[in-house]
């Protein structure tokens, strides 16, 4: 609608400097006015504002000021018609673009807030949409919303602000990742999330080795320094190389094509008697290797045995080609 819009503006636009060069021409080849008697006798005509003409006008003259009042009257009527309809019609767009967001968001939960959409905050982003989780971004810089705003549930506003984060759905939302760059102002949002929402996970960035305790006591759950993780995978690039482009090929791009599967032990118990990770023969059945098992408290074991009793709560750490993760999901019905 809106390029429909633009479309008769610009056609709008055309009209009107065609009655203008008719006019100017009309008069200087007419009336033999100089071009800027020319040009003042279109003005004051095409706008009928009532000044005196330069001279008295003879018969040709006067028939060609009648027609070109009578089509300026019209072309111009018809130009500010169709900026006013642009104008309203784009801010009744807006707000209804802006209700439907709103909408969007307040149908959300269990989803992802992410504050700040620089560098770190598009790459969260776009893994979070390769992985089709739901999430909400809050930024106060409209340029950006401006640009990005069709593939993003965008607030525009400070995440500072509990009212913000409220309307981001704080009080439901399941993660928050926090990537402004200033480490202060990280704080206070880690600080008013935690206030807002006791079991909400947070994840915050952090440019500054002595700002990782204040964000943890403020209540961050993981603390990323971006600067220091990169600094390490480019010296390993030379320390281990070959191990470190096998993780990168471990590196997931999207929920269909990845290497590496985080499973929980209900998804399997509905499904399978099973008491250990032997039961669940997941080699032969889907052709995937346990590399790792998470217990209930959160403890990791790497490589875990094969005689290990499950526990409720707890989740199996898969690795396989992606036909082999696609397989588990299709066989266990995993979401």
């Amino acid at each position: 609608m809106i390029r429909l819009f633009r479309s008769k503006i610009l056609l709008a636009l055309f009209l009107m400097f065609t009655v203008l060069l008719a006019g100017v021409l009309g008069y200087r080849y007419i009336s033999d006015y100089t071009w800027l008697d020319a040009l003042y006798m279109t003005i004051i005509t095409v706008t009928t504002v009532g000044f005196m003409e330069v001279r008295p006008l003879d018969a040709e003259a006067k028939v060609f000021t009648v027609l070109l009042i009578a089509s300026s009257v019209f072309i111009f009527a018809y130009g500010i018609s169709v900026i006013t309809e642009y104008i309203l019609s784009k801010n009744s767009l807006q707000i209804l673009k802006k209700k439907k967001v709103k909408n969007k968001i307040n149908s959300l939960s269990n989803h992802v807030i992410l504050c700040g959409y620089g560098r770190n905050g598009m790459q969260a982003a776009e893994r979070l949409k390769a992985y089709k989780k739901p999430f909400v971004v809050i930024e106060n810089d409209e340029k950006i919303i401006e640009k990005h705003e069709d593939d993003v549930l965008f607030i525009n506003g400070d995440a500072n602000e509990d009212e913000v984060l409220i309307e981001a759905g704080v009080k439901v939302a399941q993660y928050l990742i926090v990537t402004l760059p200033d480490d202060a102002a990280n704080l206070f949002v880690v600080l008013s999330a935690r206030q807002l929402n006791k079991d909400l996970f947070i994840i915050s960035r952090a440019s500054q080795v002595t700002s990782q305790k204040k964000l943890t006591l403020a209540g961050a759950d993981k603390v990323i320094m971006p600067d220091k993780i990169g600094g390490d995978h480019m010296a390993s690039l030379v320390v281990i190389p070959d191990l470190i482009t096998f993780m990168d090929k471990l590196s997931t791009e999207g929920e269909h094509t990845t290497n590496l599967e985080e499973v929980a032990i209900e998804d399997f118990a509905d499904q399978i008697e099973c008491t250990s990770l032997r039961d669940l023969d997941l080699r032969r059945r889907t052709g995937c290797t346990i590399i790792g098992y998470i217990e209930p408290d959160g403890n990791y074991i790497i490589n875990p045995e094969a005689d290990l009793k499950m526990e409720p709560k707890s989740k199996v750490i898969v690795l396989g080609r992606p036909e082999q993760i696609r397989k588990l999901n299709k066989m266990f019905h995993i979401e």
